[in-house]
C-alpha cells in the first residue's frame, strides 16, 4: 500500500470515528430544539470554518477530539446592558440585527441607547431614540454584531439547560451511542470481509506477508496453500513451518504452494531475529467461508463483548498503576498504529477502526470530569435533587477535569514523540 493511501486511511480513521460521536450528540440536540453553536473536529486553532444554516462547522489543528457547542454552555455571548447605545436593524417589523459597535458605519439602522432588553424570554429591546421610548420585537435567530463577528441570539428554549433531563442526557449520552453503533457496524463488516473458519480445515494459507522481509520478496501471495516446506507435508501443523524455518536462519529453504490449483515452489532465505531464529515474515490462515447473516450479528456482538473486556483490563491497570508511561499512547502513538495496520489490509483496519470507536465511546462515559460521563452524573443528581446544580460549580469542575486531560496527553504526545526519535 503506497504511503499516501496508508496517510489517508489513518486520517480518515480519525475523522470517522470522532465525526460519529460528536454528530450523535449534535442530532440529539437539535431534534429537541437545543442551537448548535459549532461542530467541531480537534481542538486549537481553526483550520477550516464554515458556516451552514445556524451551526459552523470547523476542522481544528490538535486532532484530539471534537466538540458541539451548544447554546446555553458557552460563554461568548456578548452581554448587552441597559445604558448601552447600539443599533438595530428591523425586517418586517422585528429586529434582525444588533450592532454593538462601529455604529456611524451602519446604514439602514436605528440607533439609540438600551432603556431595557430581553433576549431570553420576551425577546423585546427599548430604545431611547433622541429623548423618546420606543419597543422593538427581536426576531428569534437575530444575530449580534461586534467586532466583525455575528453571535445568534439564544431564546432561552433554545438552550441546553431548558430541556427536560431525559432530553439533555440523551443529547449527551448520543455521542458514545453511536460510537457504539459505529463500532457494531464495523466488526460486522470485518467478518464480512474476513469470513468464518471452515470447520475440519485440511490446508494451511499465507496469511499476511510483513514488508521488508524474505517472503515479500519472492512469489508469495495471501492465499496460497503451503504444501511442504523443505519436502516435509505441513498440512494445518503451523507450528512445524515455524520450526523448519526458525532453524533455517541465512540458509535457503524450499516451499510448495498451491496457487489456483497450481502446484509451484518458491526458494526462500529466512533471516535471523535477535535471538537467531529464522523468521520469514508470514502469518498463516485457515480457509474461510462467507458468514451468514446471523453469524455476522453474533460474531459482532461477541467482538464488542470481548475488546469491552479487553479494554476495562486495561483501566483497571491503569487505576491500579500497573503501567509504565510507555503504555499510554496519544493521538501520536495511535495515528502510528493505525498506519501500521492500514499496510495490513481494508479488513484489518476496518477490525482496528471499529475497536477505536469502541475504546473512544467506553472512555467518553466513564466519570471523569469534562467527559460525557461526568455530565450524565450531574444530570442524574439533578433528576434525584429535582433541581439543577449550580452551573457555575459544574463549570468549573469540567473546566479542571478538561484541564487536566489536556495536560495529560501533553505528556503522552510528548512522550510518544520522544520514542519515534529514539525509534523505539
Amino acid at each position: 500500500m503506497h504511503m499516501i493511501q496508508v496517510v489517508f486511511l489513518t486520517v480518515l480513521v480519525f475523522f470517522v470515528i470522532v465525526s460519529i460521536h460528536e454528530w450523535g450528540h449534535y442530532f440529539f440536540a437539535k431534534r429537541a430544539g437545543i442551537l448548535v453553536r459549532e461542530f467541531a473536529i480537534g481542538f486549537g486553532p481553526k483550520l477550516i470554518s464554515v458556516k451552514r444554516g445556524e451551526t459552523r462547522y470547523t476542522l481544528r489543528l490538535i486532532p484530539a477530539g471534537g466538540f458541539v457547542r451548544m447554546a446555553g454552555e458557552d460563554p461568548e455571548i456578548i452581554d448587552v446592558q441597559p445604558g448601552q447605545t447600539i443599533a438595530v436593524r428591523l425586517k418586517d417589523n422585528l429586529v434582525t440585527r444588533l450592532y454593538l459597535d462601529r455604529l456611524d458605519e451602519r446604514s439602514s439602522v436605528v440607533r439609540g441607547e438600551i432603556v431595557s432588553i430581553d433576549l431570553e424570554n420576551k425577546l423585546s429591546v427599548t430604545l431611547d431614540i433622541e429623548g423618546e421610548n420606543e419597543s422593538f420585537s427581536v426576531h428569534p435567530t437575530a444575530l449580534m454584531i461586534s467586532r466583525g463577528k455575528e453571535t445568534q441570539i439564544a431564546p432561552l428554549d433554545r438552550q441546553f439547560g431548558s430541556k427536560t433531563v431525559a432530553q439533555r442526557a440523551l443529547a449527551i449520552f448520543a455521542g458514545p451511542m453511536m460510537n457504539f453503533v459505529l463500532a457494531f457496524v464495523l466488526f460486522a463488516a470485518y467478518i464480512q470481509m474476513a469470513g468464518i473458519p471452515v470447520e475440519s480445515p485440511d490446508k494451511l494459507l499465507v496469511g499476511q506477508i510483513s514488508e521488508n522481509m524474505p517472503a515479500s520478496k519472492v512469489d508469495l501471495k495471501e492465499g496460497d496453500v503451503i504444501d511442504t516446506v523443505n519436502g516435509v507435508k505441513i498440512g494445518i501443523d503451523f507450528d512445524k513451518m515455524i520450526e523448519i524455518i526458525g532453524k533455517s536462519p541465512n540458509i535457503p529453504v524450499t516451499m510448495e504452494i498451491i496457487r489456483d490449483g497450481i502446484a509451484k515452489q518458491v526458494v526462500i532465505t529466512p533471516e535471523p531475529n535477535e535471538e537467531g531464529v529464522g523468521k520469514v515474515g508470514i502469518s498463516a490462515a485457515l480457509p474461510t467461508r462467507s458468514a451468514t447473516f446471523t453469524e455476522t450479528f453474533t460474531g459482532s456482538a461477541k467482538l464488542m463483548k470481548n475488546m469491552t473486556v479487553s479494554i476495562f483490563e486495561g483501566f483497571k491497570m491503569l487505576i491500579f498503576g500497573q503501567f509504565k508511561l510507555d503504555d499510554l499512547g496519544g493521538p501520536v502513538r495511535t495515528a502510528e498504529v493505525t498506519s501500521q495496520i492500514a499496510k495490513q489490509g481494508i479488513a484489518q483496519l476496518t477490525s482496528w477502526t471499529a475497536l477505536l470507536s469502541l475504546y473512544l465511546g467506553i472512555f467518553n462515559l466513564l466519570p471523569i470530569p469534562a467527559l460525557d460521563g461526568s455530565r450524565l452524573i450531574f444530570l442524574g443528581i439533578e433528576a434525584i435533587r429535582r433541581r439543577p446544580i449550580d452551573p457555575n460549580r459544574e463549570s468549573m469542575v469540567h473546566f479542571v477535569g478538561f484541564a487536566l486531560i489536556m495536560l495529560l496527553m501533553l505528556v503522552v504526545t510528548y512522550n510518544d514523540i520522544l520514542r519515534l526519535v529514539r525509534g523505539e
